[in-house]
């Protein structure tokens, strides 16, 4: 079928056995970054349909999406000085109010969710070089959902669909990501690496970083795992800042989210991670 998603050069799932382990915080930051190297043209889909909180990460909470003739029409963020846009989709768009309401469906509802996203959203006439999935935790009825519908795109297509996995320093969320790369080699999902997420608190003040929790369980997991590890993510309150307060601080500084973004010291430490994926090398992976 002619879909708007066929024309997508690469997809990456972003994905974690655990909730709470910043997998939007990563999903944000990856399209952030991305969008800033090569003028890459950059998607996020949320299909994270029980806690949708995309929306929030890029401010756009109390928007509402359309439909047109070529299906459903992603919210678009301007960056670099308006000479691009990230488009953002997220079941958040479809509820009423996407802070307090609950998403109670069935297995089969959300699996028709899914391929609805997939079919229906008309990501624009030019492709884009990078579409992002920030998935829920666990191995669900959206995985399987998500995995299968890429799996005809990947093959028809000739799209590249990789995902990369999160998790924090601690052994219970180590032990829960196992499951999820048990799950990615079962559906044959390649995986570009693993995160360590929140791996030390970075002061706001200095470039120190202390490790309030344990650190190096990301890094052992792919030793133990023959994957590639891909780098260290500290908890960093500036970073915080500017999603809580992003409407104020870009409008006081006449700027915009990706370039708020370039200017912290979080993203060094993200530069890193994607130099170790190799996404920042090209648009075609």
């Amino acid at each position: 079928m002619d879909k708007s998603i066929n024309k997508t050069k690469n997809i990456i799932l972003v994905l974690s056995g655990k909730g709470g382990v910043g997998k939007s915080s990563v999903t944000t930051q990856l399209a952030l970054a991305l969008s800033s190297i090569n003028n890459n043209k950059v998607g996020v889909l949320d299909i994270d349909l029980t806690g949708p909180s995309i929306p929030r990460f890029f401010d756009l909470e109390n928007e509402k999406i359309f439909q047109s003739r070529n299906g459903w029409l992603p919210i678009e963020k301007s960056i670099l000085n308006k000479k691009n846009v990230l488009k953002i989709m997220s079941l958040g768009f479809l509820l009423n109010d996407s802070k307090n309401d609950s998403v109670v469906w069935k297995g089969p509802k959300r699996q028709a969710m899914i391929r609805q996203f997939i079919d229906d959203v008309y990501w624009g006439e030019e492709p884009l070089d990078y579409l992002i999935i920030d998935t829920p935790p666990g191995t669900t009825d959206e995985h399987i959902a998500i995995v299968e519908n890429l799996r005809l795109l990947e093959n028809i297509n000739n799209i590249n669909v990789k995902s990369i996995i999160v998790t924090t320093p601690q052994r219970v969320s180590v032990n829960d990501v196992k499951k999820q790369i048990n799950f990615c080699k079962l559906v044959e999902l390649d995986i570009l690496g693993v995160i360590e997420n929140m791996s030390g608190f970075k002061c706001p003040h200095c470039a120190d970083c202390t490790d309030i929790f344990n650190k190096g369980g990301g890094e052992k997991l792919c030793q133990e795992l023959d994957l590639k590890f891909l780098g260290f993510l500290p908890i960093d309150p500036k970073f915080v800042e500017l999603i809580e307060q992003q409407h104020e601080i870009v409008k006081s500084n006449n700027t915009d989210l990706v370039t708020e973004y370039l200017n912290l010291g979080m993203f060094d430490d993200f530069k890193l991670i994607l130099e170790n994926s190799d996404l920042s090398a090209t648009k075609n992976t």
